[in-house]
């Protein structure tokens, strides 16, 4: 049925690693394909897992002190690329843009990082660009890609995996597209009353 769609490639962006091992292991089983960034990556790789680097498939560091590691063309193309659209396939061959059937990501700690008492600069450092950005984009191309955008949603995509194997129906990727419009709209909500409070 084309609106079921196998997960190959999982790309894994995350602040919070707790609970994330159970559905690594579930989603290896099923021959997902992990690609990651820092911390993730290495959490990735320590649970025995192989894990290519987003470095590897932009060809560009991460730079900035970390401010960009995903925001590439390679990246979002492989999220935003349309499986049924004959020019953005031809386009992501031309490119050498791999698909990318899962986005996993749970943002820098906006609020807690504004309770806690820090500094300014603290706290504009954990004003997330690039998961915000993953979440979007998994969101709006919810006809082929996962989006789980928070660790809320780990154990629920891990029921599917466990109930359906490494695939989805469309209706669960809308749904999971609704979640990532919440979860971001929650915490550009968060960012924006801080700047208001001043």
């Amino acid at each position: 049925m084309a609106e079921t769609k196998k997960i190959k490639t999982a790309l894994i962006s995350v602040f919070h690693k707790d609970g994330l091992d159970e559905l690594l292991k579930k989603l290896n089983e099923e021959g997902v394909s992990f690609l990651s960034t820092g911390g993730t990556q290495k959490f990735i790789e320590e649970q025995g897992y192989k894990c290519q680097k987003v470095e590897d498939v932009t060809t560009y560091p991460s730079i900035l002190g970390g401010r960009v590691k995903t925001l590439h063309p390679k990246v979002f193309g492989g999220i935003l690329g349309r499986r049924d659209n004959e020019g953005d396939q031809e386009q992501m061959k031309k490119y050498e843009i791999p698909e990318i059937d899962l986005v996993i990501v749970d943002l820098y700690p906006f609020e807690q990082t504004v309770a806690s008492g820090a500094s300014e600069a603290d706290i504009i450092e954990k004003i997330d660009i690039g998961g915000i950005s993953l979440i979007r984009a998994g969101a709006k191309n919810f006809k082929d890609v996962v989006i789980i955008p928070s660790k809320a949603e780990y154990a629920e995509l891990l029921d599917i995996v466990k109930a359906q194997g490494a695939q989805t129906t469309l209706e669960q990727r809308r749904h999971f597209a609704e979640r990532a419009f919440g979860v971001s709209s929650h915490y550009d909500t968060a960012i924006h009353e801080w700047f208001l409070k001043g």
